[in-house]
């Protein structure tokens, strides 16, 4: 009976079939999930394609030309502010920051993405989130898109936003 047991070679047929049946459900679950893990990195390209824009947009603004001129005793403003919430920056009846609704047209590179310019006065009103300086301003940049989801496209949109405080120079 020792020589029997010490002298066990292969696999039985019924364990082999047990093994591909256990195989086969374990291949089966990850075929299955291959769909929802692209739809996950899809998502996260998309997201950091509008953080990127959003960022691109909130360099340009920075960069605009907002300061006092001492010899004139007047402000220089390229910056300007949005009269509402849904209202584009404005700087002595133009508009310094128009709303894209397709990035960088004609280009089609990020014609899914929607970028908007807002910039509050923190010296009027409450200020800027309790901060009241005239010679700040909060700039909110906000990039919208359609997400894609396990069926398609969503039907809304998914804002990010980017903001940041400016001071006049």
């Amino acid at each position: 009976m020792r020589t029997l047991l010490a002298d066990q070679r292969g696999m039985t047929l019924a364990e082999i079939l047990v093994a591909i049946g256990i195989i086969g459900v374990g291949l089966a679950a990850l075929a299955s999930a291959i769909p929802i893990s692209t739809y996950g990195i899809q998502e996260g390209s998309q997201l950091s394609t509008a953080t990127f824009l959003a960022n691109q947009r909130l360099e340009q603004v920075r960069n605009a030309v907002w300061f006092w001129d001492t010899t004139t005793a007047a402000a220089v403003d390229n910056l300007g502010v949005s009269a509402s919430a849904s209202a584009a920056p404005q700087s002595a009846g133009t508009t310094t920051f128009p709303d894209e609704a397709a990035v960088g047209a004609p280009s089609t590179e990020y014609a899914q993405y929607a970028r908007q310019v807002r910039i509050t006065d923190c010296g009027v009103g409450g200020g800027c989130q309790g901060v009241v300086s005239a010679t700040l301003r909060q700039v909110m940049v906000t990039v919208t898109y359609r997400p894609l989801t396990g069926v398609g496209q969503a039907a809304t949109v998914k804002p990010v936003t980017v903001t940041m405080l400016i001071a006049r120079r």
